[in-house]
């Protein structure tokens, strides 16, 4: 089944210009045309958008897909590239999901102590409390966040 431009876009939850935008910086190698020169796309073209759109929300520039594609299209000599691309992406992404864990864990933590601190009707109640009558993944949290009065 072949999809036109805007069919493609509502399907992939894009807009129309973002289509043509990738098309023209030659992120859609594989780009059919009908007769008259419309964009025409098939199953096969809205994987590899779907592919295109995970590599931007891990982070890479369009000019870093674009290198992709130019390596991808190169064929297997340039498979070392890509797995050093990859690679490195997943790092960067490990290290932002460190840094998202540890101010989830903050938040999980200022959760905790407003929650008692309603239930007690008093800030104090939670400052005060020994780390040893806490919730051992609570007493946890605020150790690993050096929480102390804030």
């Amino acid at each position: 089944m072949l999809y036109t431009i805007g069919d493609a876009a509502k399907k992939m939850g894009l807009s129309a210009s973002t289509l043509r935008y990738y098309d023209k910086e030659g992120l859609l190698p594989h780009m059919n045309r009908s007769g008259s020169g419309m964009r025409m796309f098939g199953e096969d073209d809205l994987e590899w958008i779907q592919f295109i759109e995970r590599l931007k929300k891990s982070g890479l520039t369009i000019k870093e897909i674009k290198q992709f594609v130019d390596w991808y299209l190169e064929g297997d000599g340039t498979i070392e590239q890509r797995r050093s691309m990859f690679h490195a992406r997943k790092q960067a992404l490990e290290e932002e999901m460190a840094k998202l864990q540890h101010t989830l864990d903050f938040i999980t933590y200022k959760c905790w102590f407003y929650d008692k601190a309603l239930e007690a009707g008093s800030t104090e109640v939670p400052h005060s409390m020994d780390p040893a009558d806490m919730p051992p993944d609570i007493r946890e949290i605020k150790e690993r966040c050096g929480v102390n009065r804030y």
